[in-house]
């Protein structure tokens, strides 16, 4: 069987985590903000229960200054190994260097690439 997806990169819905026939990383929301998805730092253990979780993903807070990334980044890799998991998801063209210093396995890049 062809698989149309490797791994979800955002999963943060017990709904979704109990469907799933394929791996994912749990969207934790460090920040506590209400416009940001993700399930609490609390909500782990028990969602890591439902479905074949490989790591987890976070989005900190917008900022112009990628170090202020860094906490959040620093935290989700100490979830990570709390529960035994491997993958980290974060950091993004603005913040990528700092988040692979704290231990991304996978960064989401897009406008670095493409800058003129």
């Amino acid at each position: 069987m062809n698989r149309i997806c490797e791994l979800v990169h955002s999963l943060d819905s017990e709904s979704a985590a109990r469907k799933l026939t394929v791996p994912a990383l749990v969207e934790v929301n460090l920040s506590g903000e209400q416009s940001k998805s993700g399930i609490s730092p609390a909500e782990l253990g028990r969602f890591l229960e439902l479905s074949d979780v490989r790591g987890l993903m976070t989005m900190p807070p917008a900022t112009d200054d990628p170090e202020a990334s860094r906490p959040y980044f620093r935290r989700l890799r100490e979830l990570a190994v709390e529960h035994g998991l491997s993958e980290l998801s974060m950091g993004t063209s603005q913040d990528f260097r700092i988040a692979a210093e704290e231990g991304a396995t996978l960064v989401r890049v897009g406008s670095v690439l493409y800058a003129q």
